[in-house]
């Protein structure tokens, strides 16, 4: 049988793990063993439909975030929309961070749109901050390209919350938007809809960015608010 957490520690890179705590203020450093990405997504490769990562999923709350990322690579392997959502509802109010968030990626999901919407919305009615901050990643990862309605910036400018991490991805989700979807999202930052630091931190995201071009960028440096 294997030994998860054995296995874990037998991956530690305490070098990394000094950095990756001090990117993640809410996680409490004996929590974190210190273990890159890509070994994680190959034990989850390894692990996938086995009777351990069934049991392993059965066990919540996990003790270290790396057993949390895990369990979300496992997520990940699974090809089916509903088992997929059902694995996520069990997962999410356990997450207390936002990498762990932010890095289970889910392209079953993506397949069902019209699903996934109504899943997005009550996602986006809890009270749990990385739930919410989930939520508003798919509309961002899902729904700014050919599935693109203007109703999504409403909902997310709708959000109101003092939570850094949910307020952070708003920013997030703007600046995106402005990058796929100019014309449409330049009108939320022109009327000043969203709140002053969501606003601001959007702009600075979609100057930073790439895929804004320099003229867009240098409207939009006369948008932010003071």
């Amino acid at each position: 049988m294997v030994d998860i957490e054995k296995e874990l520690f037998e991956l530690q890179d305490i070098e990394y793990r000094e950095f990756q705590c001090s990117l993640m203020p809410t996680v409490s450093k004996d929590k974190v063993i210190g273990v890159r990405i890509p070994y994680l997504r190959k034990m989850a490769k390894d692990l996938h439909k086995s009777p351990v990562a069934e049991d392993f999923m059965n066990k919540l709350p996990h003790k270290y975030y790396e057993e949390y990322n895990l369990h979300g690579f496992l997520i990940e392997k699974i090809n089916d929309f509903d088992a997929t959502v059902k694995r996520l509802d069990e997962f999410l109010p356990y997450v207390d961070n936002w990498a762990t968030c932010d890095s289970v990626s889910l392209k079953v999901l993506g397949k069902y749109p019209e699903r996934l919407k109504s899943k997005i919305y009550e996602w986006l009615s809890s009270e749990h901050t990385y739930t919410v901050r989930y939520a508003i990643k798919m509309l961002m990862t899902h729904f700014l390209d050919e599935d693109f309605d203007c109703r999504y910036l409403d909902t997310v400018c709708e959000i109101k919350s003092e939570e850094y991490y949910i307020r952070m991805m708003q920013a997030w989700y703007f600046a995106t938007a402005l990058a796929k979807q100019y014309d449409a999202t330049i009108v939320y930052i022109e009327d000043s809809r969203l709140d002053t630091w969501v606003h601001n931190k959007a702009i600075q995201k979609a100057i930073e960015s790439y895929r804004i071009t320099p003229e867009q960028k240098a409207y939009l440096r006369t948008l932010k608010k003071h």
